[in-house]
């Protein structure tokens, strides 16, 4: 069956990075769209950040564009966030889910993984 477990959450300062990632099996993962969303104490999701099959097209939520990157590796089916400058409003629980920034509400997550952004 589908899998995506995820790791890399964890606690920082503000202004320090994390590495989150996210490990998929049972699936096809080259042939599928990826992306990271989240959620906030007290909010519902929010998609974060897409990646297209090959990597070739990344998109990114404006709370998160120029400090956070995606990417994957289809050759270890796994994909990756990168997160720089994080703030105390990053903190959230985050998921890797199987699609695009409009598909990926319907389709399979991980796990998730705390991410706690405080001084």
């Amino acid at each position: 069956q589908v899998q995506l477990v995820e790791s890399g959450g964890g606690l920082v300062q503000p202004g320090g990075s994390l590495r989150l990632s996210c490990v998929a099996s049972g699936f096809a993962f080259g042939h599928y769209s990826m992306s990271w969303v989240r959620q906030r104490p007290g909010k519902g999701l929010e998609w974060v950040s897409g990646i297209t099959t090959g990597g070739g097209v990344t998109t990114y939520a404006d709370s998160v564009k120029g400090r956070f990157t995606i990417s994957r590796d289809n050759t270890k089916n796994t994909v990756y966030l990168q997160m720089n400058t994080l703030l105390p409003e990053d903190t959230a629980v985050y998921y890797c889910a199987r699609g695009s920034s409009s598909s990926w509400m319907n389709s399979p997550r991980s796990q998730g993984t705390q991410v706690t952004v405080s001084s």
